[in-house]
């Protein structure tokens, strides 16, 4: 998946004759707290709710203001995880996309990488989560898959989490039941750490209040 795929087609970007009033009525109206700046096609910068509550002239237009605005991006052919990444570095809740040549193609939003990323790891799958913690010498894949289908069930999709600090690892795992004991038990039975398991609306809603933690953060 390339970042070109997730571009959100709703929300416009600003012009330089426009001003903050504009912008913050504009990120009221589509719940974000960057937009970006364009002049024709060409990627002017990015301009963020809190330097424009910082401002008192909100009428003044952007081309009048004496500064340089941030250039965060991505290119269209850049992978997701390279967009997840980028806006997990900048702290933006839009990334905008632009084409080899540098122009300006759309954003892409907090919103459309957390819906991909539940597609992509089967979240709309009936089924449970179980986060098991490991050394990494300890990782092994193919022991991870025999013990679960070894109850009769199937992952439908895995994530593993390192630290560049630790030596430990978190494995997260979708399994296509809900009725985790089973499994959890004979993984117990191997030793395993047992971080946490979810049922599926358990696991939803706890990402829910995660995602919404990381916009309270980024709206300060």
């Amino acid at each position: 998946m390339t970042a070109k795929k997730l571009i959100n087609n709703t929300i416009p970007p600003l012009k330089l004759s426009d001003n903050g009033t504009k912008a913050l009525s504009w990120m009221g109206e589509f719940h974000v707290y960057h937009l970006p700046i364009i002049k024709g096609q060409e990627y002017i910068g990015m301009i963020a709710e809190y330097e424009l509550l910082d401002n008192n002239n909100g009428e003044l237009p952007f081309n009048q203001h004496n500064r340089q605005f941030e250039r965060p991006f991505v290119y269209e052919y850049n992978h997701i995880y390279e967009v997840l990444k980028t806006i997990n570095e900048q702290r933006v809740s839009v990334m905008p996309v632009l084409d080899d040549e540098d122009k300006y193609l759309g954003v892409i939003t907090l919103e459309n990488l957390l819906d991909y990323f539940a597609k992509a790891n089967a979240m709309q799958d009936p089924g449970g989560i179980i986060i098991l913690e490991m050394s990494t010498n300890d990782y092994a894949l193919s022991e991870i898959a025999q013990i679960v289908e070894a109850n009769d069930t199937k992952i439908l999709s895995m994530y593993v989490s390192t630290n560049s600090s630790s030596t430990q690892m978190e494995v997260t795992l979708k399994v296509n039941r809900t009725d985790l004991q089973p499994v959890i038990a004979t993984f117990e039975r191997y030793e395993y750490t047992i971080k946490a398991s979810y049922q599926e609306d358990d696991y939803i809603e706890d990402l829910k209040e995660h995602f919404d933690s990381l916009m309270h953060y980024l709206s300060i």
